[in-house]
């Protein structure tokens, strides 16, 4: 349940703390763009990583300026790939060669990519990489399903590299975002320090869906997260994420008309504003600052 609940006698979601942003979208002012220019483009033919493709606007002759234009082009290729008898006459089929058709390892890899950083369905997969292909692949959704189980088979040494490199952190991250699966809501749990993130899946935030995740009952550091109660069962300390911090201590100033609250939130912001510009020159706060 989320953390609006907590308030017994209201419905969720009675108060909201979020301010909204006044910000535009896009890049903010003082953002420095990126362009490519003349010199990326010729650089990258240089590379040998482009096909280079010249296409003539006017006569061509005489004097001519250079444009140039970035694209992609998906050719839809088959490899034959023929495997010859040794000198008994017997064939040696490598593994991934067993089937007489298979799908090659760039339409695995964009279909597990698109499934796992795009969050896309497997229908939706399968009619994109089709698409793209001019409708000649002939994918189906159980063939991406297949790629993705494979591909999670293949990850298990990296995933439990990733859960030791966690475990030794004195502080992790956690958070849990919600995703539907075959129309039901579930969600994707987040642990993560600066070097590592590992993602779990759950049908829901219950204290029996958390100790599914191994990785939470064997943590001994510090867990911060947004004020998720049963996370406290996990770890043995625990912080929370400041912007929920301001938001409890606005409600507090609204709700029963307190002024302490909206004065230590003013404190707390301007030493997060003050820890910044110390930050950029260098420096620290002292320990007395700290202690006072």
């Amino acid at each position: 349940l989320p953390p609006s609940t907590d308030q017994r006698g209201k419905k969720a979601n009675t108060y909201n703390g979020r301010e909204k942003s006044e910000k535009k979208a896009g890049a903010q002012k003082g953002h420095k763009g990126v362009t490519l220019t003349k010199q990326d483009a010729e650089e990258k033919l240089r590379s040998g990583r482009f096909e280079h493709k010249i296409e003539n606007i006017g006569t061509s002759e005489g004097k001519y300026i250079t444009k140039y234009v970035m694209d992609l082009e998906v050719i839809p290729v088959i490899r034959e790939i023929r495997i010859y008898a040794d000198s008994d006459g017997r064939f040696h089929v490598p593994e991934e060669y067993r089937s007489d058709v298979t799908y090659g390892s760039k339409i695995k890899t964009m279909a597990v990519d698109l499934y796992s950083e795009g969050v896309m369905s497997n229908e939706r997969i399968c009619a994109f990489l089709n698409t793209i292909s001019g409708n000649t692949l002939e994918l189906s959704a159980g063939s991406v399903y297949g790629f993705c189980k494979s591909f999670s088979e293949k990850c298990v040494p990296s995933l439990n590299q990733i859960e030791e490199e966690l475990l030794n952190e004195k502080n992790v991250c956690t958070d849990a975002t919600v995703v539907t699966v075959n129309g039901k809501q579930a969600y994707i749990r987040n642990t993560s320090s600066e070097k590592a993130v590992l993602y779990h899946a759950m049908e829901n935030k219950s204290i029996e869906a958390l100790d599914a995740i191994e990785f939470l009952t064997k943590y001994a550091g510090t867990l911060t997260h947004d004020h998720e109660t049963a996370l406290y069962h996990y770890g043995t300390k625990h912080g929370e994420c400041n912007v929920h911090l301001l938001r409890y201590l606005k409600k507090n100033t609204e709700e029963a008309l307190n002024h302490w609250s909206s004065e230590l939130a003013a404190y707390l912001c301007k030493m997060n504003d003050d820890r910044k510009e110390r930050i950029k020159k260098g420096i620290t706060f002292t320990e007395e600052e700290l202690a006072a």
